[in-house]
């Protein structure tokens, strides 16, 4: 069931969103060479406890995960994409790291994930997340009331072929409110003017992510981590959205 909000729970929603993306500010400043994944871990659990807020991924159970997850905020490091589980890791220079964060604020939720390279930048690196962010800017734009989701599905995958990326449609955006997840599933690959008619009041997480040269996945034996099954290098971008009658409005910046 899809539940359309009101303008006021939009509001409700930006609070929230807002809180994310200062978290995200927050710990891309912290996360530098030499700094543990735990110590990001902490940080964000400070964060939210001192909001008042609530973590959404402390002790979420989904069929895919091994046993409940408890951790406040996803970690994943080169080619771990989705998921990751914070662990006791010691960030090297280069590397690349997606944050990935959902949190509820007086029972209303937003989500984000954003990658940054650590210390020194390849360029290959750079490049890859520069395509995640465009897909989702692009995914962002064809968000327009009378639209089709597929719209919004096409528009992400035709950033992915012009960057040469292949595209995986197991896990992509989803809609949320009330809770971290909830309909319709948003791949990052589809067909124009395909499937739900996008309408105002719709609430959708949105997030394009690539693995540099394949579309296929395995797990880690934590039963999380999600990993690029050749190895290759990966980027997750993600932003929280809401369709006005004006179009896309994005709930996950800092005021």
């Amino acid at each position: 069931m899809i539940e359309l909000k009101s303008a006021a729970e939009i509001e409700r929603m930006r609070v929230t969103g807002g809180f994310i993306a200062t978290v995200l500010a927050e710990l891309a400043k912290i996360a530098e060479p030499g700094v543990n994944l735990m110590d990001l871990e902490h940080r964000a659990r400070e964060m939210i406890r001192d909001r008042g807020a609530e973590s959404c991924y402390w002790d979420y159970a989904p069929s895919f995960g091994n046993g409940p997850f408890r951790n406040v905020i996803c970690l994943s490091v080169n080619d771990a994409v989705l998921h990751g589980l914070p662990h006791d890791y010691v960030l090297g220079d280069g590397d690349v790291l997606s944050m990935d964060i959902a949190v509820s604020i007086d029972g209303w939720v937003a989500d984000s994930a954003r990658t940054v390279v650590v210390g020194t930048p390849a360029e290959e690196d750079l490049r890859l997340v520069r395509a995640t962010e465009e897909a989702l800017v692009a995914g962002i734009a064809a968000a327009q009331p009378g639209n089709r989701l597929g719209d919004i599905s096409a528009a992400i995958e035709t950033v992915a072929t012009a960057y040469g990326y292949p595209v995986n449609t197991e896990f992509g955006g989803h809609g949320l409110g009330r809770t971290m997840h909830e309909e319709p599933h948003i791949p990052n690959r589809g067909r124009a003017g395909r499937g739900l008619k996008l309408r105002p009041g719709l609430t959708l997480a949105l997030e394009p992510w690539f693995a540099r040269t394949t579309d296929r996945i395995v797990f880690d034996p934590d039963g999380w981590t999600i990993r690029s099954a050749d190895g290759s290098r990966t980027a997750h971008s993600e932003h929280t959205i809401a369709i006005t009658e004006n179009g896309p409005e994005v709930l996950t910046v800092q005021p």
